[in-house]
């Protein structure tokens, strides 16, 4: 009896140590930016820790560019060792790595309510009717302006709403001949705008099967000639770099911003324009399938498909990002960060009045712009197609090449840097 006794103690305290040495899932995560997804993703974890408090969290914080070659490095390398459990991808990049990287990133199709999340999120991150990823911030684009500027020069804010990049131009002039200051500030060899115009119109460089849509791309050539003629209208201060684009609206010497939401923290970085500032729904083209919506930058979650702790991972994603309410709203809050999951809009942080914006409930205008954004397929090769377009605008400029000239070869060029 007593041998018996000392065995089920034996067990037991065994079974004791077990449990106390237990190894802890540690979810490895890899981003990018300080100021905004490591913060974010810092509180998320803090939230399932609450949850769930035998999970520690291990967040890596890396330069972008850093985080998208030690990715590639490593799948390249065909060794499922080394990769955290989740890591950060811009949108513009998640067909690359899907499609260069089969079976790399966990389906998390059956995982999620992919109608509770952004249509052109959802779309970005499918690959053969799956989806791989956790859509996160959105680049929802707006028409901020000074509002002293545009009544000077004889306008109200309703002469500004869902207007045709054609009516923006035409105002820009006027602006421009009773204030004297530019409409806008633009870098014309940056691709940002290209991008914003053509989501407007559900287009991208890109056919549907993934072939290039450059050279007969009616959409892209309708976006080169607006760019022509912002820059012949006059109504654009020509800067070059992040820098100066910034502090030509920060010394107020522009009227206007058209860019994605997450600007909103540079333009109220400069306190004496408080009140100063509007938003309205970005300009369309004048295409009948253009709309006053669209979208720049924005980045995802994607889980490793061969990380340790996966399902753990899954979960603390479905927790948080798919879940949590009150986290958008801090987020929101603290960060500027506009999500895309959408029961997250109907709080109270999306419904403020800002009085840095005439009191515009300005979250809630960019929640309403989100779901008109037209989904497209942004395909592999994004920044190269980019910089092939980038490249001829010289000429086109100049008038040495005509758009569907400029066009055609930008396509090769294109062509030649992905051989």
């Amino acid at each position: 009896m007593r041998r018996m006794f000392v065995r089920i103690l034996v067990v037991l305290l065994i079974g004791l140590a077990a449990l106390l040495y237990a190894e802890k899932a540690k979810i490895t995560i890899w981003a990018w930016d300080p100021n905004f997804n490591i913060p974010i993703m810092q509180e998320a974890a803090a939230r399932y820790k609450k949850i769930n408090p035998d999970v520690e969290f291990e967040i890596v914080n890396m330069a972008k560019a850093d985080v998208e070659q030690k990715l590639n490095t490593v799948l390249a390398s065909g060794v499922k060792t080394g990769l955290p459990e989740i890591v950060l991808i811009e949108d513009y990049n998640a067909q690359k790595y899907l499609q260069s990287y089969p079976g790399a990133f966990a389906d998390l199709t059956k995982h999620f309510t992919w109608s509770e999340f952004a249509p052109y999120k959802v779309k970005l991150m499918t690959l053969n009717n799956k989806v791989y990823g956790v859509p996160f911030d959105s680049g929802v684009a707006g028409f901020f302006y000074r509002i002293d500027y545009i009544e000077q020069a004889g306008f109200k804010p309703s002469d500004l709403e869902n207007i045709t990049w054609d009516r923006f131009i035409e105002i820009g002039k006027v602006v421009k001949q009773k204030t004297g200051k530019y409409m806008i500030a633009a870098d014309p060899y940056d691709g940002g705008l290209m991008r914003i115009l053509l989501q407007s119109a559900g287009s991208w460089y890109f056919d549907k099967s993934g072939k290039p849509y450059i050279a007969n791309n009616p959409v892209l050539k309708e976006a080169v000639r607006l760019y022509k003629e912002i820059k012949d209208s006059g109504i654009a201060k020509e800067v070059s770099g992040w820098n100066e684009w910034v502090g030509a609206f920060n010394r107020g010497e522009v009227a206007a911003v058209v860019t994605g939401v997450w600007i909103i923290g540079s333009i109220k970085a400069e306190k004496s324009q408080a009140g100063k500032w509007r938003v309205a729904p970005v300009p369309r083209m004048n295409l009948k399938e253009s709309v006053n919506a669209s979208n720049l930058g924005g980045s995802s979650w994607y889980v490793l498909q061969n990380s340790k702790y996966r399902d753990v991972a899954i979960d603390f994603l479905k927790k948080i990002y798919a879940r949590d309410a009150d986290f958008y709203q801090k987020i929101l809050v603290e960060r500027g960060a506009v999500g895309t999951w959408l029961p997250a809009q109907g709080g109270s942080a999306y419904k403020a009045k800002d009085p840095f914006f005439g009191n515009q409930q300005v979250f809630q205008l960019f929640s309403e712009w989100m779901k008109k954004i037209p989904p497209v397929d942004f395909g592999v090769y994004t920044y190269e197609a980019d910089a092939a377009i980038m490249s001829v605008m010289p000429d086109v400029y100049s008038g040495k090449l005509s758009i569907d000239e400029a066009l055609k070869k930008a396509e090769q060029q294109f062509l030649n840097s992905i051989k």
